[in-house]
């Protein structure tokens, strides 16, 4: 098992099978199955994703959702989904630069 509570400004974890079940937590996201829940709602929906704009044969590494003050990092590994809460120092929000958008 990762020490996923060692990570750097890590406020909370979820550790979840691909199905969602919590197999592990810790900090803010313990035992927290409305997060679990939406987390795997949006990993399906990355299945569902034009394939004209993305190939079939290429699946996300990771998946990140930044809010002003913390982020979510979302990693599929060993077919579980890792999930870690981080905090961000308020340098780092001045620096989230805007992405363009896909026209599909």
């Amino acid at each position: 098992m990762l020490a996923l509570e060692r990570i750097p400004d890590q406020i909370g974890y979820l550790v979840l099978t691909e199905d969602g079940a919590v197999l592990s937590s810790g900090g803010e996201l313990e035992n927290d199955e409305r997060i679990a829940n939406i987390i795997v709602g949006l990993v399906t929906l990355t299945n569902k994703i034009d394939s004209k704009a993305f190939p079939n044969n290429e699946v996300f590494d990771k998946i990140s959702i930044t809010y002003p003050d913390h982020c979510y990092v979302i990693c599929l590994s060993n077919k579980k989904l890792h999930v870690v809460k981080k905090k961000l120092a308020s340098s780092t929000t001045t620096a989230i630069v805007e992405q363009p958008l896909i026209d599909v």
